[in-house]
């Protein structure tokens, strides 16, 4: 355990971070698996703020929200031109 007293301080900072980011990154995995199941614009939405917010705070990289929201994009202009060509 910690003694002196900012180290005390950083753990305790670190334990309220730790919840934050897991919450953010658990909100933002549940918004990908649900649009993958049912893909729809609101969906894609979603998706896209969990994932902005995820990377603005270095929960994950930009790159990787980037990519995420490009191949779940391309998902919603798949199934529009399926469902306009049935």
């Amino acid at each position: 355990m910690p003694v002196i007293k900012q180290a005390i301080k950083k753990v305790r900072q670190d334990r309220r971070k730790t919840v934050i980011n897991l919450r953010v990154k658990k909100n933002f995995k549940a918004a990908v698996l649900a649009f993958r199941k049912k893909p729809t614009k609101e969906g894609l939405r979603a998706v896209f703020k969990a994932a902005d917010k995820a990377a603005k705070t270095n929960i994950i990289h930009r790159n990787k929200a980037a990519r995420i929201k490009s191949r779940l994009s391309k998902m919603i202009k798949s199934s529009t031109k399926t469902t306009k060509t049935a």
